[in-house]
Formats: C-alpha cells, sequence, structure tokens
C-alpha cells in the first residue's frame, strides 16, 4: 500500500474528480522547491552519505563494497544526467510532494520496526542498513523522475517503499548489493512498466511487492535462500508479544483515511475461515502454530493493499483480498511440499494479482457476480462514512477473532504438548511436527527436547545422530541412559517429564525461550498449555 486511488467517490458512488498525478502538484500548488543545476545537489548527497556509510564499514568488505557500489552508481548517473542536459532550456526542477498516505504509512512501519526491534536485536543492528536504502531510494527517485520528465516531486514517498520491502526481506551483509539491486528494479517498473488506468498512464505493480517477488522467484530457483534472513524475519516477528495487536493498532489510520478496510477484511476472514475448515477435517492446524501467521498478517496489512495496484470497485477489493488469502494458503503447501521455505508464501502472488486487477473490476461488473454486489451495502454514505463503517466492521472481526484465540499469543498450536496429543491420537502431521519441533528445541538447549526427538527419530527408523548425546551432555539424565544402551531393535527407550530446567524452552511456541519467567508462572503456563504434571506445582505455587 504505498498509495490512495487515484480518484474519490462522491455520495451513491458517483466518481469525482481524480487525484492530481504522480509526483505533480495540483493546480492550486505549483510551487517550486528548487531548479537548475543546484538540484542535483539531492542524488550527490545521497551518494555521499552512501560513501561515508560505507567508509565506516571498512571493517566489512562486503558491506563496503556495496556501499561504494551504490554511491557510485546515483554519483555516475547524476554526472551523466548533468552532462545531457547542459544547454537544455527545461531546467531540471524539484517540486514539493508531500502526501498523507506516504508519511501515514512511513509512520506505521517505523512503530512495526521500533516494536520489533526492542525485542530482536537482529533488528536494531538492520537499522543502520535500513537507513542506507533510504539514502539511495532517494537518489534514484530524483534521478528517474528527472531522466524522464525533467521534475521530481520531493516528500516521503520513499519511506513506505523502503518499509515494506525491509518488512520482508533482508540480504545479509556479505550480499547486501541485492537489497539496493532491489529498491532500483522496483522504481524501474514503477516507471517503465505501466498501462491505462480509469483514463491514466498508472503502473501496474507495487515497487515493493514487484522486487520481492521477483527476488523470491530467484532465491528459490536458485536455492540461495541462505544468503538472507528471510526466514529469521519470517520467525522473529512472533516474537514480541501482542504483534497482532500492535500490526492491528498501527495501521487502523491507513484503514480509515484510504478505504483499504475492505481487502484486509475479505483477506483476513477468508483464511481464518479455512483455517477452520482445515481443523475441523484433519484435527491439526494448518499453519501450525497459528490461523493467520504474523507475517501473513503483515502482508495483508502493509504489502498487497496498495489502492493504486488493486481493483478500483469495492467489491473488486473484497474478490483482491479472497484471492490474496487463497494464494498464499495454496503456496505455503507447495512450498512446503517442495521443501522450499515457506515465508515466501505472501510474496509471491502480488504481481500477479496486480496483472488480474482489470478483469477482476470487470468481472464484478458483469454476469452472476453482479448479482452478489456487496459493496451495495451502505451505499447511501458518504465516501468517508463508508470509510468509517468499513474500519468499524474490521475493528470488531479482529476483536472478534482475538476474543477466540483466532489471532494473538495463546493460538492452541503453540502447544508443543498439543502436538504430542494430536500425535498421540494418530495424526500423522502432528507427528511429523512435534519431531521437528523437538529437533528445534534440542538445538535451542533441552536435554529433554533432545531426547524426545531421538525417540521419535527411532520410531520413524531414522538416524538418531547426535541427539541422545547432546541431550546428556545439556544435563537430561534419560537421554544418558539411551546412550549407553545398544539401540537394540524393540528395546525401550527411556522418558521422563521435562525439567525446570526445558520448561522456558518447551514452553516457549512460536515466541522466544521463557528466560524471565519465574518457576511459578512457568507451570501455570505449563498447565494451561495441557501440561497436567504442572498444574500440580503451579496450584501449589499459587498459593
Amino acid at each position: 500500500m504505498t498509495k490512495p486511488p487515484s480518484g474519490h467517490s462522491t455520495k451513491k458512488g458517483r466518481p469525482g474528480p481524480p487525484r492530481a498525478p504522480e509526483n505533480r502538484l495540483p493546480a492550486s500548488d505549483n510551487r517550486t522547491l528548487a531548479s537548475g543545476p543546484r538540484v542535483l545537489l539531492l542524488p550527490l548527497l545521497s551518494a555521499g552519505l552512501l560513501l561515508w556509510q560505507g567508509y565506516l564499514n571498512r571493517a566489512s568488505p562486503p558491506l563496503l563494497r556495496a556501499f561504494v557500489a551504490a554511491g557510485l552508481v546515483l554519483l555516475g548517473w547524476t554526472v551523466w544526467l548533468w552532462l545531457s542536459r547542459r544547454g537544455s532550456d527545461e531546467p531540471l526542477v524539484i517540486e514539493p510532494a508531500v502526501y498523507k498516505h506516504h508519511w501515514v504509512q512511513a509512520l506505521a512501519h517505523t512503530a512495526l520496526f521500533v516494536w520489533w526491534g526492542l525485542h530482536v536485536r537482529l533488528v536494531v543492528a538492520y537499522v543502520p542498513l535500513i537507513l542506507a536504502q533510504i539514502f539511495f531510494a532517494y537518489g534514484v527517485a530524483a534521478l528517474l523522475d528527472w531522466s524522464r520528465r525533467g521534475r521530481h516531486g520531493l516528500g516521503f514517498g520513499p519511506l513506505p517503499i523502503i518499509g515494506s520491502i525491509n518488512l520482508f526481506l533482508w540480504f545479509k551483509p556479505e550480499w547486501f548489493h541485492w537489497q539496493f539491486a532491489m529498491i532500483l528494479v522496483g522504481y524501474l517498473a514503477k516507471e517503465l512498466i505501466r498501462w491505462r488506468k480509469n483514463g491514466r498512464s498508472a503502473h501496474i505493480f507495487n515497487p515493493s511487492s514487484f522486487p520481492l517477488a521477483v527476488f523470491s522467484l530467484a532465491l528459490i530457483v536458485t536455492h540461495s535462500t541462505d544468503i538472507t534472513f528471510g526466514q529469521a524475519i519470517a520467525t522473529t516477528q512472533f516474537y514480541p508479544p501482542h504483534m497482532y495487536w500492535a500490526i492491528f493498532l498501527v495501521t487502523l489510520p491507513a484503514q480509515l483515511l484510504f478505504g483499504v478496510a475492505t481487502m484486509t477484511i475479505s483477506a483476513v476472514v477468508s483464511l481464518y475461515l479455512f483455517g477452520l475448515v482445515f481443523f475441523a477435517a484433519t484435527g491439526t492446524y494448518f499453519f501450525y502454530d497459528s490461523y493467520i501467521p504474523v507475517p501473513t498478517f503483515l502482508g495483508m496489512h502493509l504489502l498487497f493493499t496498495d489502492p493504486s495496484t488493486s481493483p478500483r470497485s469495492e467489491m473488486g477489493r473484497i474478490w483482491f483480498g479472497v484471492i490474496y488469502a487463497a494464494g498464499t494458503a495454496f503456496l505455503y503447501w507447495a512450498l512446503g511440499a517442495a521443501g522450499v521455505p515457506t515465508f515466501y508464501d505472501k510474496l509471491l502472488p502480488v504481481p500477479i494479482m496486480n496483472l488480474m486487477v482489470r478483469r477482476i473490476d470487470a468481472a464484478v461488473a458483469s454476469g452472476w457476480l453482479k448479482r452478489i454486489d456487496l459493496s451495495r451495502i451502505g451505499a447511501s454514505l458518504s465516501v468517508a462514512g463508508r470509510k468509517v463503517a468499513y474500519t468499524m466492521v474490521w475493528t470488531a472481526i479482529f476483536l472478534g477473532m482475538a476474543s477466540v484465540q483466532g489471532v494473538g499469543d495463546a493460538h492452541p498450536g503453540q502447544s508443543l504438548h498439543f502436538w504430542m496429543r494430536t500425535c498421540d491420537a494418530g495424526k500423522e502431521r502432528a507427528c511429523a511436527y512435534t519431531t521437528a519441533m523437538a529437533g528445534i528445541y534440542c538445538d535451542d538447549g533441552s536435554g529433554w527436547a533432545c531426547n524426545e526427538w531421538g525417540i521419535r527419530r527411532v520410531a520413524e527408523n531414522k538416524p538418531v545422530g547426535h541427539a541422545f548425546d547432546r541431550g546428556c551432555n545439556l544435563g537430561f539424565q534419560p537421554a544418558c541412559t539411551n546412550v549407553a544402551q545398544d539401540r537394540a531393535r524393540g528395546a525401550t527407550l527411556a522418558e521422563a517429564a521435562p525439567t525446570e530446567r526445558d520448561l522456558p524452552i518447551v514452553l516457549r511456541g512460536a515466541k522466544q525461550p521463557l528466560v524471565d519467567a519465574d518457576p511459578s508462572e512457568l507451570h501455570r503456563i505449563g498447565c494451561r498449555q495441557g501440561w497436567s504434571g504442572l498444574c500440580a506445582e503451579a496450584r501449589v505455587s499459587g498459593s
């Protein structure tokens, strides 16, 4: 979501005057901030800041090369532009272009980064690299505008683009030059890949979602996911407490101001209903630890909901959300079946959906879809009134889902005990997930989990590796017993309940280990998750 719709609507759905073209001022405000060769100080400043950051990161040769390369790109482009425009009768111009949708979304991104960064050190460490991308984006945006039109609208436009990209994909420092390449691809696609929409030229693809999808596809094809922090991003976005609430609250102003709530509502409700049906049919949760994963929930608010690259009609936007939900669910299954990291599921569908917007608008305006036009509800309201109504509906839906654990930190799938119990009931999918989570918790330092992982690997006739050895080294005595015995066919392996040392890890779900919780709190959490052996201890602690 980077721009509001190209036009307003008045009461009863009558179209109003279109907005001013992108990077152009309304006729009533034709001020010029600067003109002539001096405007080139803007990209020169961006290039200088990048070169300075390269100097500050000279201890890291890959980062030094990336920053210097980005700075030289801007510097070379600026020199070429200056040489090519010498003697031109039309000077280069900077105009003010401060739009509400840019800074509102930038504030939402900033708030999420702050909340995320308070609980994940990796985010804080990446902040200087995000700033470098902002410098680069300002330079590219200006140079591209001047190269094509001779005029550039200066405002907050690059901020939501960089924010959206960095909420979903980071390249590691050794490969950071590709982060700059993503930004360049996004701006070039926005400028060069266009069509006629609502009677004027408009970009087809969102400048953040398009490069995310293109580079995600390239990473999948080349099996290069490990050069990014993509999986770490998807994992650590679960870590902050109340992350669903944070996303809901910081995006509420955009829902209210820009009329994108219908897309979010239809996407969230569709995926939630699918999750309920899947659970009823299989006894397991499709996304394992949630009905809607936090990164997907984030994508439903700040990735695919760009009004300028989504359907114009309200009913079209409702179907747009349904398609996004279906696309993420299908890709989650397909990527997982192919052994590919599933966090790409929310990134790949958006450009394909952008190409469908005109067909979606045409489809909902004719045939049987026209008969179920839900946008007729509230058609008598003004545009502002409908935005308020849709936002109120979304608020009620979110609160309702939160009250029944449809979103939030207390989803039953967060409990390893739930998956163990479901596995014991004969659900193979639950058994596979239990084994996988035991391995993860073993890596985190739980001796009990190592022993459990080893036992399950033996039951599956798979190599145990160093599971029992690691469990023994971590102080879990049954694992030491299992190391000592020959593991002959049919032998009984030693088991025991998790120890106090294991509980912060075993009870964490998709969160960080609960290292700050005292024993009584751990017992209460374990009791709520279904570990009956901890309930008596919780009652004793509470008394």
